[in-house]
């Protein structure tokens, strides 16, 4: 049986946040002679889980790319991060990134390999199969994998796709990790795999959901949870469907109780507002947009305030060069979902956590 039958078998799908067939990208890979760029970057706000692999089980993550790339391969990470560091002490050929959401993003990792900017290109088909940038620059076929995605082709290689399949759920098998943070006493990379109550992930962390503030499930691409969905929710795709989120990068942010949630989303927005790759209109203009939306509420202004911002995110979904906005605007609708009585205390000048709103108006409205 070969490599891409195992897989197969398995049900193995990327754990980077997308969750395609990784047997659909590697046959895709050897049919075309991809080169493989693995992506250890853990780019979005969160994440953990591409330094965990490189620092845990760095030989089981170059025997996975070895599989599917045979030699020609690169491995990304951060600019000047602990696990560039770590992969240039194995002696690995190193593509350095810039510290960036979006430079982390799959294209912009092809376009940096191939002597471009880190950006991401628009795709007139999967770049697996080569072409060219929109300035017909020629692209020679690459794939990407996520770290812990090839960690996982080598345990499916080595213990089968049956041991594979014995966890999780049957139509999203396999063990996979997830990076929890925020209030929580032991921040990190807890392994499990989808089924698992979301309660329990986050008691594994050192957290309690039941004295716990709101949960960002997918970090910037993904949810807010009331702390009522989070502790009746599973970590899972369905499980996760019905609050208009699912697992994607695997990242939990829980939210400290004692702290204004409206506050604390507004530093998540402000990020993105500053993660623009200058080449479209939905992120240079459209995610600053939401993010003085998101400080217009805070400071306590009118309801159509939270209309406009609703038009925006709906406005933005879709139009990118990347799904970076479509990310970004599905956290602000549920964050409007999800806090709705915490911004009508602030639009009447109060906050529930007791920090005054009003107060600071003139400042926030400045930012």
């Amino acid at each position: 049986m070969n490599l891409v039958e195992l897989l197969e078998q398995s049900g193995l799908t990327g754990r980077g946040g997308a969750a395609f067939s990784t047997a659909t990208k590697v046959r895709a890979a050897h049919e075309h002679g991809a080169a493989l760029i693995v992506n250890a970057c853990d780019g979005e706000i969160g994440a953990v889980k591409d330094a965990y692999v490189v620092e845990h089980h760095l030989p089981e993550l170059v025997r996975g790319a070895t599989l599917v790339g045979g030699r020609r391969v690169r491995y990304a990470a951060h600019r000047g991060s602990a696990t560039e560091a770590r992969l240039r002490s194995a002696g690995l050929d190193v593509l350095s990134a810039p510290a960036r959401y979006v430079s982390s993003e799959e294209t912009s990792l092809i376009s940096l390999a191939q002597g471009g900017l880190a950006r991401p290109m628009t795709k007139r088909q999967p770049f697996v199969m080569g072409g060219a940038d929109s300035e017909g620059r020629r692209i020679s076929p690459t794939v990407v994998l996520n770290a812990e995605t090839l960690w996982r082709v080598a345990q499916v290689v080595e213990h089968g796709p049956q041991w594979f399949r014995s966890q999780g759920l049957p139509d999203e098998p396999g063990p996979r990790l997830v990076g929890v943070g925020g209030a929580v006493s032991r921040p990190g990379v807890i392994a499990t795999s989808a089924g698992i109550a979301l309660r329990d992930i986050v008691a594994a962390a050192g957290g309690d959901l039941d004295h716990s503030g709101p949960v960002i499930v997918g970090g910037l691409g993904g949810v807010l949870l009331s702390r009522a969905e989070a502790a009746s929710a599973t970590w899972s795709t369905e499980g996760l469907r019905a609050f208009g989120g699912r697992p994607g990068s695997g990242v939990v942010h829980v939210l400290d109780a004692g702290n204004c949630p409206v506050a604390e989303l507004a530093h998540w927005f402000d990020h993105a507002a500053g993660e623009s790759a200058g080449q479209c209109g939905p992120c240079m203009f459209g995610l600053p947009s939401i993010a003085a939306d998101w400080h217009y509420l805070a400071a306590g202004s009118s309801p159509a305030a939270r209309e406009r911002l609703q038009r925006r995110a709906a406005s933005v979904t879709g139009r990118g060069a990347c799904r970076f906005p479509d990310g970004v605007a599905g956290l602000a609708t549920s964050a409007l979902r999800v806090l709705s009585d915490h911004l009508a205390d602030h639009a009447s000048g109060r906050c529930a956590e007791g920090r005054p709103s009003r107060s600071n108006r003139d400042r926030v409205l400045a930012h």
